[in-house]
């Protein structure tokens, strides 16, 4: 049986008094569209969370960048206590496709136990939920347990290209012990897990044109050299048939992972034969002998995410097409760097395909907090109070966030507990909370607050 402390235990019957009423509010948040992609309700959603931030006895502003602004807000409590910095962004996903939402995307629906809207998971829903935190504590109590910091980016859905530049501006107004974010959804088992890393992203594009115009295959083939054949045999040499990257010196960065971290893993729960059927799988990519959990947290990855060239309609057209172009991704792993995997890219398509184009698109590097951490047990010890049962440790996730910001940047640890239900459907049609879910994203972000309470400033550090 857990033991909660009672003046936390207070702090969750308010939550669950109030139950109803924090349902009610985050609905109305996620019912304003803030859409990144098409400049949509961003500055409007950022003041109504000033405005909340304020209603919370926060000094909080908009603070203005070379696009979104960012939304910043501080409670101080005393110099003895650790400062937490909770991140989180309040853009959200375009709704499209309109016509595959069994409820309008900004007119939030409750069905089957679920709350159904855009950005209900991914994220308005997950941040909502530590603000209600915040609120649960100074009404029981009067005052928070620890220092906050609230940031919460209005850019996160466009891969954060203000991030890095306004934590280096103003991280005299950033300076914490630590950084939480919740995003992202729990282990598909409805376990809660804790987050202490995630991998980078590098992506780009190779272009080639051979010719003027498009040409008759016929009258043209084996004259005119074809551009997908050229980006077919390149592709061939950057990643082979075993499922190995094979570019030079891409790897040689990458540090082997911690016996920390091997258990870690070996204590997450895994159904390979559901992931596969799911999936509708007959086989993993390779390489054949690495583990599930090894190939999203441990080594880099390089993806194909379209190819583009020739036609593409009904029937046949004989056609020779003179250009083409393929995007492509790869997932970074700690301690390799944009610039790094770039160069390494750029050296390897000069050698191999001269005539082709190599063009950098977006980037963010990866990141990673040690599982030793000393604030480990205090962020183990809050899920459990909260939940009721042990979190699992992820050492990274496949996926990006900006994490490097916090790590790099400000130099300080990073984690992710993520409320989000495993099947949110985030960037997709329908994207869902449930209600527990809800609930015990505002029960975790009170108990983490109160176990951080505990430290004095700098004990964790």
């Amino acid at each position: 049986m857990t033991t909660v402390d009672t003046a936390l235990e207070a702090v969750f019957d308010h939550i669950e008094a109030n139950r109803d009423g924090f349902v009610a509010r985050v609905m109305d948040y996620v019912r304003h569209p803030s859409i990144s992609a098409h400049d949509i309700g961003i500055r409007e959603v950022a003041a109504l969370l000033v405005a909340h931030l304020e209603s919370l006895g926060m000094e909080a502003e908009a603070v203005s960048t070379a696009n979104h602004p960012m939304v910043l807000g501080k409670r101080f409590v005393s110099a003895d206590k650790p400062t937490v910095l909770l991140y989180g962004h309040y853009d959200v996903q375009p709704p499209d496709p309109l016509d595959l939402w069994v409820s309008p995307p900004f007119e939030p629906t409750i069905r089957d136990g679920r709350i159904y809207a855009r950005g209900i998971g991914d994220n308005k829903g997950q941040h909502f939920a530590q603000l209600l935190a915040i609120e649960a504590h100074l009404a029981v109590h009067g005052e928070l347990p620890c220092n906050v910091i609230f940031l919460l980016e209005g850019e996160e859905e466009i891969g954060s290209p203000q991030i890095a530049s306004f934590v280096r501006e103003h991280a005299d107004r950033l300076e914490a012990d630590l950084v939480m974010t919740s995003d992202g959804p729990l282990h598909e088992s409805g376990l809660p897990i804790v987050t202490f890393g995630v991998r980078g992203v590098a992506s780009f594009e190779l272009r080639c044109k051979t010719a003027s115009r498009d040409v008759h295959s016929g009258n043209f083939g084996g004259i005119v050299p074809n551009p997908i054949w050229k980006l077919v045999h390149l592709l061939a040499t950057m990643k082979n048939a075993d499922g190995e990257i094979t570019i030079e010196g891409i790897n040689e960065p990458v540090i082997p992972a911690t016996n920390s971290e091997r258990e870690a893993v070996s204590r997450l729960p895994l159904d390979l034969d559901q992931v596969k059927a799911d999936l509708g799988l007959s086989e993993l990519d390779g390489p054949k002998a690495r583990g599930y959990y090894d190939r999203i947290m441990f080594h880099p990855t390089l993806t194909i995410n379209g190819f583009h060239g020739g036609y593409g309609g009904p029937g046949m057209k004989t056609v020779l097409p003179c250009e083409a172009f393929v995007k492509c991704d790869m997932r970074l792993v700690e301690p390799l760097t944009p610039d790094h995997v770039y160069a390494r890219v750029k050296e390897h398509v000069a050698r191999h395909a001269p005539d082709v184009e190599f063009v950098p698109l977006n980037s963010m590097l990866p990141s990673k907090t040690p599982m030793d951490s000393a604030f480990a047990g205090p962020i183990r010890r809050a899920v459990v109070a909260a939940r009721g049962v042990e979190p699992l440790l992820y050492p990274t996730v496949g996926g990006s966030l900006p994490d490097y910001a916090f790590t790099k940047i400000l130099g300080i640890p990073s984690f992710v507990v993520p409320y989000a239900n495993a099947d949110e459907a985030n960037h997709a049609p329908n994207e869902n909370l449930e209600l527990v879910r809800f609930i015990d994203g505002i029960r975790t972000g009170a108990a983490l607050l109160w176990e951080l309470g505990k430290l004095k400033s700098g004990a964790a550090a």
